[in-house]
């Protein structure tokens, strides 16, 4: 769906970003992608990355701004939409400002979109956002219920849903590496915590196969590996001792993905989840190939049946560590 097309992606110098641009670069032959986001030192930074690339376009933009949205999007086929605040600690104590970005950012993308004729968009949420317990995981919620309720149209609007992401900014693999190297013990928020992961590489992959097989409506989940937080501790430091520092305002022991009380709406195939539409319109069909899961099933970190162990979470991250790689994940426990 997306060779050949004009993309636009939103907060597009962050870390998904950055590797969706290069994965489109290098394997979708576009005509043109539009970077859009708010910071000028990190569009800078871009330009470094692809300096001769003529197939980009730099463009300083916030989602809050509706109207520079609109103008942006005339002749844009497809929009990922990844833009968002993400410290969960910061959001409890700065509301409003996630609200205006997470919640009425997202309402203005689908507005532009909308109004622009934009073919198909896709908007990326975190496994915060299903059972929120935190502001952020609230915002990232009304943002699925956006999306998914959205009728655009012929505009087609769905959503993305993944857990931890390896490599990217937000990684606390960097700080146990640094702490490691000081001799430091690692801090470890609970013992018991648990997380999904998924590289960068999986992640950009997963959304741009979403747009070949969305109808509109629809929140796909990958089926992805859980971690122990302790091994991963174990992978980066063999053997430098931890402490528990406890869980942080908003935190979770365990993520989820999908919600029990999803279950009744939830379909599944070899390697993802798909939950419909609460409210379906008339004539939407299950997607092809799909078959529904138990009643009362619930994506949860700790209750997933793959699971990475402290050798293939060793193994992830020195193939990552190569230039040019990214590293599949492979579960086999």
């Amino acid at each position: 769906m997306l060779r050949n097309s004009t993309i636009l992606v939103t907060g597009a110098t962050g870390s998904f970003g950055k590797a969706f641009i290069r994965h489109a670069l290098a394997y979708l032959d576009p005509e043109l992608v539009l970077v859009y986001s708010r910071d000028e030192l990190k569009q800078y930074e871009m330009r470094q990355l692809f300096p001769a690339e003529t197939r980009l376009r730099l463009v300083i933009g916030d989602v809050r701004d509706r109207d520079r949205l609109t103008g942006c999007m005339r002749g844009v086929d497809f929009v990922v939409h990844a833009a968002a605040l993400k410290q969960v600690d910061t959001a409890e104590g700065h509301a409003g400002e996630f609200v205006k970005t997470n919640v009425v950012g997202s309402q203005n993308v689908i507005d532009a979109a909308t109004a622009t004729g934009v073919r198909q968009v896709v908007a990326l949420s975190t496994d915060k956002a299903s059972s929120p317990i935190n502001l952020y995981g609230a915002t990232k919620m009304v943002a699925d219920k956006l999306f998914t309720s959205s009728d655009g149209g012929p505009t087609g609007f769905s959503v993305v849903r993944y857990g931890n992401v390896m490599g990217s900014r937000g990684s606390v693999i960097p700080l146990f590496r640094r702490l490691a190297r000081t001799g430091a013990s690692l801090p470890i928020t609970d013992k018991r915590m648990t997380r999904f992961l998924i590289t960068l590489d999986q992640a950009v992959r997963f959304v741009v196969e979403t747009f070949d097989v969305m109808r509109g409506g629809e929140l796909y989940v990958p089926k992805i590996p859980s971690i122990r937080i302790s091994d991963l501790a174990e992978a980066i430091a063999s053997g430098c001792p931890t402490y528990e520092v406890g869980i942080r305002p908003g935190e979770k022991v365990h993520e989820e993905l999908i919600a029990a009380e999803d279950s009744q709406r939830t379909f599944q195939t070899a390697d993802r989840y798909v939950v419909m539409p609460t409210i379906r319109r008339a004539g939407y069909p299950v997607p092809e190939g799909c078959r529904q899961v138990e009643e009362g099933f619930r994506y949860r970190s700790d209750l997933n049946t793959a699971w990475l162990g402290v050798e293939e979470l060793r193994e992830l991250i020195e193939v990552i560590d190569r230039p040019g790689e990214s590293g599949t994940l492979v579960a086999s426990r």
